[in-house]
């Protein structure tokens, strides 16, 4: 980093976070072996764990074809190999150098880019990163032929068939966290009382900060189909920062005492980042029998760990009304 970047423009979901009666559950996710499995897959550590249950070969060749689609799309949507050797943590990271220039007839393969020391480079990768969230808000139904979104359509289908509904199940319960989908089991939430999910009083927004760099991490999100439930603002790279630093962002830029929130991750950098801004940290292990993995992870389990951290105003009455749930 070079010291340019700044917390992204409050948006949206910061006017939410300052509504009075208002709180908002901020949850931060972790990609890789969380909401999506690739490395275990390429690497086989996914089949090991069911010992002999899982064909591992399978498992890494379907990593390879995901890996093969990542790569693809990265280098022919997304300018990444012009951009590779110069990740940002987020796509505004320059949007400050971004004049605003229409950019229909510009010529990104004929711009001079180069490394973005000066201010002119960094205009031209802030053009880049413009054009990247556009793509990225329009998804890949715009982007992809319809023989592509077939083949796509099954390898994801392949993918969480092996997987035994990993993929799926993360999304649903990213549905869940969003807000967009009720939860058939009442859960607690922090802040005390038994309330639906969907509950006007509770604003939800869910965060990715992934060790991987931007683009691909981005691209990601489009393949696994998370891009309509994390939008590309709140899609952060700690590949260069390290992810304390990431935290202290979102920290700041929803900083209210209304605002709560959790990491959910399989590593130990997210869980000492955490503890060092004594938020939750929820591990998932993608072991057969965890209960914190996909499917398995439910919203009471997130409620009790934000309980823990945050407190309930009623923790009595949450307890008789937990029991009457069970």
């Amino acid at each position: 980093m070079d010291g340019d970047s700044a917390v992204p423009d409050q948006n949206v979901e910061t006017s939410l976070v300052k509504s009075m009666g208002h709180v908002t559950n901020v949850y931060i996710w972790d990609m890789d072996e969380t909401l999506i499995l690739l490395k275990s897959l390429l690497y086989g550590t996914y089949a090991e764990a069911f010992k002999g249950l899982k064909d591992v070969a399978k498992g890494v060749k379907i990593g390879k074809l995901w890996e093969d689609h990542i790569l693809r799309l990265c280098d022919d949507l997304f300018f990444y190999e012009q951009i590779e050797n110069y990740n940002m943590p987020f796509l505004d990271a320059l949007s400050r150098y971004d004049d605003g220039r229409d950019l229909s007839d510009y010529d990104f393969n004929q711009d001079g880019f180069s490394s973005p020391s000066d201010e002119a480079n960094k205009r031209k990768l802030a053009y880049r990163h413009r054009v990247i969230a556009n793509k990225y808000k329009q998804g890949l139904p715009d982007v992809f032929d319809q023989e592509m979104m077939k083949v796509w359509d099954e390898l994801y289908d392949l993918t969480d068939d092996y997987t035994d509904r990993w993929l799926s199940s993360a999304r649903e319960f990213l549905e869940l966290c969003s807000g967009r989908k009720e939860d058939p089991v009442p859960c607690l939430a922090s802040g005390g009382g038994m309330v639906s999910h969907t509950d006007n009083k509770f604003e939800h927004v869910n965060v990715l900060v992934t060790s991987g760099s931007l683009i691909p991490s981005l691209v990601k999100c489009l393949l696994f189909r998370l891009d309509n439930l994390i939008t590309h603002g709140n899609v952060y790279s700690s590949w260069e920062v390290g992810k304390l630093q990431c935290f202290q962002w979102i920290n700041e830029r929803f900083n209210s005492p209304n605002v709560h929130f959790c990491v959910i991750g399989d590593g130990w950098e997210e869980c000492e980042a955490a503890q060092a801004m004594q938020w939750p940290f929820i591990k998932i292990d993608p072991c057969p029998g965890s209960g914190h993995r996909f499917p398995g992870l439910t919203l009471r389990t997130l409620s009790y760990y934000f309980d823990v951290v945050y407190g309930s105003s009623d923790a009595e009455n949450d307890q008789d009304k937990s029991s009457s749930h069970v």
